[in-house]
């Protein structure tokens, strides 16, 4: 972790709220290396974020089996881990209306139609989880009023350009350089 700033201990400073906020949102794990710029007179700040590798996307075949009725004209969802239902529905509710999603008991769900293309359907992201969460560190590490915010994020580096100001050039090339630096 760098944090740099004009003044030690204001970068002392940062680097205590970086370090509490992420215990606080427990990302230490999921966090390779950190890059921080902090000039309150300019006003900037920059941080950027390297995540390690997460585990791949959970597709929903891979939690459940779906049978398509012809006689009934309904697809069945069997669901073989249950810790995954919980986002199945989320997704089927932003999908359907919730009056043509059926769940007569916990462990199967049904749906109208032939919805077997839905096997695919991406029912958990590590990597979008953990960039969620990270976003939301940012935005509590963020100074106040720090409400113009350039996201120069990359593969797996998070990294925000803030200001209270229009954004420089100059700042967005540190941060280039740092997201050269960590990768």
């Amino acid at each position: 972790m760098l944090v740099e700033c004009y003044d030690e201990k204001g970068a002392e400073v940062y680097e205590l709220i970086i370090k509490q906020i992420f215990q606080d949102l427990v990302l230490g794990p999921s966090v390779d290396d950190l890059r921080a710029f902090v000039d309150p007179d300019g006003p900037v700040f920059i941080l950027a974020i390297k995540t390690k590798k997460t585990s791949s996307e959970i597709k929903l075949d891979e939690v459940a089996n779906l049978m398509y009725n012809e006689e009934e004209n309904v697809t069945k969802i069997f669901i073989q881990n249950e810790n995954y239902l919980p986002n199945l529905l989320k997704k089927l509710w932003f999908m359907y209306p919730r009056e043509e999603i059926y769940q007569p008991n916990r462990y199967e769900v049904d749906l109208d139609g032939d919805q077997t293309d839905l096997k695919d359907l991406v029912i958990d992201s590590p990597h979008s989880n953990l960039q969620r969460r990270l976003y939301d560190a940012i935005f509590r590490i963020l100074p106040e009023g720090f409400r113009i915010i350039k996201d120069i994020s990359r593969d797996n580096i998070v990294a925000v350009v803030a200001t209270d100001e229009l954004i420089k050039d100059a700042w967005l090339e540190k941060a280039e350089v740092y997201i050269e630096e960590l990768r």
